[in-house]
């Protein structure tokens, strides 16, 4: 049930989103506020088989506005800062071609699935990194464009976004 009450929150506060000013009601009109939940409902029920056949269990974590909350606040601020200063990075590496590209071991130490899918996205959403494999144990193996030692600690490939990964999904 969580997956379907989640999905259709999501996707129908998304399609409003997108939607917004469409209309004679509010913002919207009385068409569009049926579409929205029509196709919302449909999307749940995709969503929940696509989970079930996966075998994927969520639990109510994910309808914890505060963790919403948490993922928005980590979306607009230490992610876009991250991603800024990454993209000047390999902007600078690009010109003076200093790079020592390699692949390296992140020791994540996350516990669920949700929290490893964040963090490797992440990772792979900033410039100069690319998640390319996870292990049975949850450690990440991440190409990056200039590796500085063999062994690098989590913060040093990906800054914060492992505490953050957690907060939002632990």
């Amino acid at each position: 049930m969580a997956v379907i009450a989640t999905a259709f929150v999501f996707s129908m506060l998304f399609y409003l989103l997108l939607t917004a000013g469409s209309g004679n009601i509010g913002i919207w009109s009385l068409p569009e506020l049926a579409f929205a939940v029509g196709f919302s409902a449909v999307l749940a029920l995709v969503a929940k088989k696509i989970f079930t056949k996966l075998g994927i269990t969520p639990t109510r974590k994910l309808l914890n506005p505060k963790r919403w909350a948490l993922l928005l606040v980590y979306a607009v601020g230490p992610f876009l800062f991250s991603m800024a200063k990454a993209n000047l990075d390999v902007a600078y590496r690009v010109v003076t071609g200093k790079i020592r590209p390699g692949i390296v071991k992140v020791e994540t130490g996350l516990k669920s699935h949700l929290a490893t899918t964040v963090l490797a996205n992440s990772i792979t959403l900033t410039p100069g990194t690319l998640t390319i494999d996870l292990d049975e144990k949850g450690n990440l193996y991440v190409h990056w464009i200039y590796v500085k030692s063999k062994k690098p600690r989590p913060e040093e490939v990906c800054g914060n976004f492992v505490k953050w990964a957690g907060r939002i999904a632990e």
